[in-house]
């Protein structure tokens, strides 16, 4: 699907790029996003806020390591002593435990990667909107995303690093 995108956004920019260069006085410019995200404020937030569940999560998952881990060595060392139902309702209830690490694990990466996906694109959409004004203002013909499809694009049209302080500057108020 990614891939079916990224030939249609390369497609158009192409029958674009002919149809401006067409033109007289067209400007363009590019924006490196991931450069935009990273650098600004808002992606900043972003992370910390990310980081500090990660952190939750982390202390979460050592916690139950030790717990498993525990139960495991328990489990290895009474298992001569126990009777075969005995040994067997332990074996069990440690591999319920290990079911529920590994079901907790799963979520917990998940529920991280559905709000990095949740920052990402609400952030993106905010600067969208900022580029869309600049771009406006400044006249220029088009804006593009800065991507690996980019076999070359001049620095003096890398408009980033005004787009952010404008991004910033527009979160403030």
């Amino acid at each position: 699907m990614k891939r079916i995108v990224v030939t249609a956004f390369i497609a158009c920019t192409f029958a674009l790029a002919s149809a401006a260069f067409g033109a007289e006085g067209s400007k363009l410019g590019y924006i490196d996003m991931q450069k935009a995200l990273n650098l600004s404020d808002a992606g900043k937030e972003a992370k910390e806020q990310l980081a500090a569940k990660v952190k939750k999560y982390q202390d979460e998952i050592n916690a139950k390591q030790e717990e498993l881990k525990k139960l495991k060595d328990d489990l290895e060392k009474q298992s001569v002593l126990l009777s075969e139902a005995a040994r067997g309702a332990k074996e069990k209830d440690y591999q319920q435990k290990l079911k529920e690490f590994q079901r907790f694990t799963k979520d917990a990466q998940d529920e991280l990667q559905a709000k990095d996906e949740e920052f990402t694109k609400k952030i993106i959409e905010e600067m969208e909107r900022v580029i869309q004004e600049y771009g406006r203002k400044n006249g220029f013909s088009f804006i593009f995303v800065r991507n690996e499809s980019m076999i070359f694009a001049d620095d003096k049209s890398d408009l980033t690093d005004d787009v952010l302080k404008l991004f910033n500057a527009s979160r403030k108020k």
